[in-house]
């Protein structure tokens, strides 16, 4: 669909010297319809917070390299590129280059970045099922160079602009909150001025500088969670070697049984039902594998040492379905060797919270890709969180595979964090608190025979109740204004993604695929 435009606005205070506010609006000549191929994006609010390292994909037809234009057909690129933080941005690009109403994202060693010809594109990163809109991609010193990163106008500056010019159907503004530490307010070197942290009290803001947050940070020692995004299970596609490099095959007497995966150097972890006994005879755990046939360069198998079943297993209702292998020996970390990071206790996984399942089983009743159509028991189901992957749940049971209504069945990870330190004692696991963003619609979710869901308060007397942990989270903003609904909601992911519905239930997780 194709429309002209009716106006175009500037920014006022645009400096096409230095690039600072380099953003402008334009309003089409009529309004346009939306369907699954032109749909909004959300837009970062006010005050969002985008570590160094968080995720971002940039999209356009601009140049592939410096000087090659993209060739024919000209089809739309897109490139994953993680934000470098303003400090660490100024001192690469030259100190005073780099303002507050910018942002920046590349690779430090070069070969990926916008290029001319994106100018103006989006810079987007995802929260949740969210695709938000954090920066506008502006100017760099040539393309993908190492140690020059490109230059973006920080979206979240601009919000009260935008919504002076937008009066009704005002976009979605959601409010991008980072995960884990952020290494760039350390970050050094001379000429740039000491970070200026922005305190609040009962008499107001202290600073104007950026405001300074607190987080837990994520676990470097077991470089748990790191790799590209792609999938293969039922409604999936292949996928690229090295894309889960966690993922095992658990082979007896050389054919594959059940999935699992890789926490760190010697252990796996898996499903209990995969198991009658805890007997290692014939067991071999095969790691950096692609396919079941065939050769498998990255490839390398070990033998286990022991199996550790959990003591409360009940095969009869797959409660606390999940095991621990220890391997033979401990595995050298590759490309395609790697650990995925664990949910935490605490973890929160709401309704809708995008996941990923990987294996080699059927890929629908009665089509099997391996000799054991359960072949996908054990395996991980993941998430993101900032550039970390982190496993939610272990692949348990289900009722058919991929049928209407009746979501697959997950042991919850976050629920066995004590019990698997209590075998693993040294290059422990990397632990990540999971926190989901926006409403929980499940906790209001009832049926006939359903008990009213418990909350745990928690006083200076102890804890009330047993019941799951009840968290509060702010929810994604269905409103821009007290006075005006957003009817741009629509700017939520416009991918049929195959997503969840998460269950309160305090040992598993159940999953199912939206038609």
């Amino acid at each position: 669909v194709s429309t002209t435009v009716a106006r175009i606005i500037l920014h006022p205070n645009y400096d096409s010297d230095t690039n600072n506010n380099d953003i402008a609006l334009l309003r089409l000549s009529s309004p346009v319809k939306f369907t699954d191929y032109i749909r909004p994006v959300c837009l970062a609010a006010s005050g969002s917070v985008f570590n160094n390292g968080t995720d971002c994909w940039v999209t356009g037809w601009g140049a592939v390299k410096e000087g090659e234009s993209l060739p024919l057909p000209e089809t739309l690129q897109e490139v994953e590129v993680p934000v470098l933080g303003n400090r660490q941005c100024n001192c690469l690009n030259g100190v005073g280059t780099v303002t507050d109403n910018m942002i920046c994202a590349g690779v430090l060693a070069g070969g990926k970045d916008s290029c001319q010809g994106d100018s103006g594109g989006p810079m987007v990163s995802k929260q949740g099922s969210v695709w938000v809109q954090s920066g506008v991609v502006s100017f760099g010193f040539g393309c993908a160079r190492p140690n020059l990163p490109g230059v973006y106008s920080r979206v979240s500056r601009y919000q009260s602009w935008i919504n002076s010019f937008i009066r009704s159907d005002r976009p979605g503004f959601v409010q991008f909150t980072s995960s884990g530490p952020d290494a760039d307010s350390s970050y050094t070197c001379p000429g740039l001025p000491p970070l200026l942290i922005t305190t609040t009290s009962g008499a107001g803001t202290c600073t104007d500088g950026p405001e300074a947050t607190t987080t837990e940070p994520v676990s470097e020692t077991t470089m748990c969670g790191i790799t590209p995004l792609n999938t293969r299970i039922v409604g999936g596609e292949d996928a690229p070697p090295g894309s889960w490099p966690w993922q095992v095959s658990l082979q007896r007497f050389g054919g594959h049984v059940c999935g699992g995966s890789l926490i760190n150097r010697e252990w796996v972890m898996s499903a209990a039902h995969c198991f009658f006994s805890t007997s290692t005879s014939g067991w071999q755990v095969s790691l950096g594998r692609q396919n079941l046939q065939g050769t498998n360069p990255n490839e390398v198998s070990t033998t286990v040492a022991r199996i550790i079943l959990h003591p409360n297993y009940d095969r009869d209702t797959n409660n606390n379905d999940i095991a621990l292998l220890r391997l033979s020996s401990p595995v050298k970390f590759t490309d395609y060797i790697r650990p995925v990071c664990l949910a935490a206790s605490g973890s929160v996984f709401n309704n809708g919270t995008d996941c990923w399942v990987t294996g080699w089983g059927a890929v629908k009743e009665g089509v099997v890709s391996s000799p054991c159509p359960q072949g996908d028991s054990g395996g991980p189901m993941v998430s993101k969180q900032g550039s970390v992957w982190v496993q939610s749940g272990v692949v348990s049971f289900g009722f058919g595979c991929a049928r209407p209504n009746l979501p697959g069945v997950y042991s919850r990870v976050s629920r066995y964090q004590s019990w698997i330190n209590s075998f693993i004692r040294s290059d422990r696991p990397g632990f990540v608190q999971f926190t989901s963003s926006g409403p929980d619609a499940d906790s209001s979710y009832t049926c006939p025979g359903l008990p009213p869901l418990l909350i745990t308060t928690t006083s200076g007397a102890g804890t009330c109740t047993d019941g799951p942990e009840a968290t509060t989270t702010e929810p994604v903003s269905e409103t821009t204004s007290p006075s005006s609904t957003m009817t741009s909601a629509e700017c939520k992911n416009p991918e049929h993604n195959n997503i969840l519905n998460l269950s309160i239930n305090e040992s598993i997780i159940n999953i199912y695929n939206e038609k």
